[in-house]
């Protein structure tokens, strides 16, 4: 703890908020080139209280990077995303894309449902066409600089932070 000019203590690394409800939130990506992104998403889903995190491929998470969130977050790992993508559609996720495609809208205007499913590309590659056929809505974050895209881990965590603005409390 510290003070202030005026006496005032700060808590500092405080417990996180509690949720009114569990969020309905899952975080599913397609073979990433970097642990490091991976493990920086995974640190983050947690963090926003996801439900869980989908990896693809030879996702690893590396336990420095994602911290608690290696152990407080459910992960699995498939071979391929498409098949997942089709059983969370069935168990009435709304599948999200985040990727910039000519018909994806902008984040800062997109009303996520609460039941969602967000769909993070490969940091070259994006989404395949395969998964973007499979997807319900795209959003992107506008840029307005180079280079012409965030980080991958980068702009799931803008996305996570922009779902959670939308539902604070779960």
């Amino acid at each position: 703890m510290s003070g202030d000019a005026d006496g005032f203590v700060h808590e500092r690394h405080k417990p996180g908020s509690s949720l009114e409800r569990p969020r309905e939130l899952v975080v599913a990506c397609v073979p990433m080139r970097s642990n490091v992104n991976v493990s920086q998403i995974a640190r983050t889903a947690s963090a926003v209280g996801a439900e869980r995190l989908i990896l693809t491929g030879a996702a690893k998470l590396i336990s420095k990077i994602a911290r608690d969130g290696a152990e407080s977050l459910p992960v699995s790992v498939h071979r391929t995303l498409p098949p997942v993508l089709q059983r969370l559609r069935g168990e009435g996720y709304r599948l999200v894309g985040l990727e910039q495609t000519t018909g994806s809208s902008s984040l800062y205007t997109y009303a996520f449902q609460r039941r969602t499913a967000l769909v993070v590309g490969n940091e070259r590659l994006g989404l395949s066409e395969e998964v973007l056929s499979l997807l319900d809505d795209v959003v992107e974050i506008p840029v307005y600089g180079m280079p012409h895209s965030y980080n991958a881990a980068i702009a799931t965590s803008i996305s996570l932070y922009e779902y959670c603005r939308q539902f604070p409390t779960g």
